[in-house]
């Protein structure tokens, strides 16, 4: 007796997980909410990957846009650009750095070898990304 019941634990410990695994993929694949097909998913996230595609991501929207300015104008106004989008759209707040070395190199392209005619733009913006931009490029 003690070895049938060995014999049966031993068949239900391996098959049980088998019968609950696969009642529990059915069981989902049978709510509603799975849907009818499984390309739906496929296909809208491959719509949006094609437009996406086309778009340029907001930071080098506003890098480009900060640097036309500072070419216009000069690097303060970029900067003070910069600080106002970053207040405005918190989510830009991770590409800061690098768009202020980027300004800070064009500001010293601007005004060719006079790093200190660069700095005197400087601002509390993005830490002292600016300053390590206009480095950067001497």
């Amino acid at each position: 007796m003690n070895q049938a019941a060995r014999r049966i634990g031993r068949t239900l410990a391996f098959v049980l997980p088998v019968v609950l695994i696969l009642s529990g993929t059915l069981a989902v694949t049978a709510v509603p909410w799975a849907g009818n097909s499984g390309d739906s998913v496929l296909t809208a996230s491959s719509k949006n990957a094609s437009s996406q595609a086309g778009h340029r991501a907001q930071h080098e929207v506003l890098r480009d846009q900060l640097l036309s300015e500072l070419q216009e104008k000069d690097p303060g106004v970029a900067l003070t650009g910069l600080q106002e989008a970053i207040t405005e759209r918190p989510s830009l707040a991770r590409h800061c750095a690098s768009i202020a070395r980027a300004l800070g190199r064009a500001a010293v392209a601007k005004y060719g070898g006079a790093a200190h005619r660069a700095h005197a733009f400087s601002r509390p913006v993005c830490d002292t990304s600016f300053a390590s931009g206009v480095a950067q490029a001497n």
